[in-house]
């Protein structure tokens, strides 16, 4: 899924990590008390869902950069806490070894992941919810070529298939785009997102 993320390639990967995240973070400062109840791309959660969402899985992937992500009670969502949740993961990721496991409960009782792996799930997980929020909110999303360039390849080492329509799945079936359609637009068609789709 990922190639060439060792020594600079990682550091790299974390600094395009943080950056994403801290562009989730001026996202949700825009967030007012009456869009929670706004709808998102993510089937079935508004934005409250989508946030509280998100501010869990930041805790738990810095539960599990830390050694204790095995405990499903640090991957519950607990609600509020955003931009904390979002600076404790940054801070997190920051000291990590590449080959450090990391364990994903989410992924399947006992399994874990090297931090190279473990931290561009993230990554591309939080590049498309930057997305999502900013979509519900009626805004742009542009994380720059820079962090396209590694998101996209990432996305496409997603299994792909029937799995993606079971419920609860993160992603949709990819959707059929061209080559030349932009980075972002072809991102989220693997990932079933349509860069098109009203909210």
């Amino acid at each position: 899924m990922l190639t060439n993320i060792d020594g600079d390639g990682f550091d790299r990967l974390r600094h395009l990590h943080a950056r994403v995240i801290r562009d989730t973070v001026h996202l949700a400062r825009r967030v007012t008390p009456d869009d929670l109840a706004r709808p998102t791309p993510c089937a079935g959660w508004d934005l409250r869902d989508l946030l509280d969402h998100m501010t869990a899985q930041h805790h738990g992937f810095a539960a599990a950069a830390q050694g204790c992500g095995a405990d499903p009670e640090r991957w519950k969502v607990t609600g509020g806490g955003y931009e904390e949740a979002a600076e404790r993961v940054v801070a997190a990721f920051a000291d990590v070894d590449a080959d450090r496991p990391f364990a994903l409960p989410e992924f399947g009782a006992g399994r874990t992941f090297t931090a190279r792996r473990a931290i561009g799930f993230h990554f591309l997980d939080h590049v498309v919810h930057g997305w999502d929020v900013a979509h519900a909110l009626g805004l742009p999303y542009d994380p720059g070529p820079d962090v396209l360039d590694i998101a996209l390849p990432i996305a496409r080492g997603v299994p792909d298939g029937g799995s993606r329509s079971a419920p609860g799945s993160p992603f949709a079936p990819a959707l059929a785009t061209s080559e030349d359609a932009a980075p972002l637009t072809r991102l989220l068609a693997v990932l079933g997102r349509s860069a098109d789709a009203p909210c």
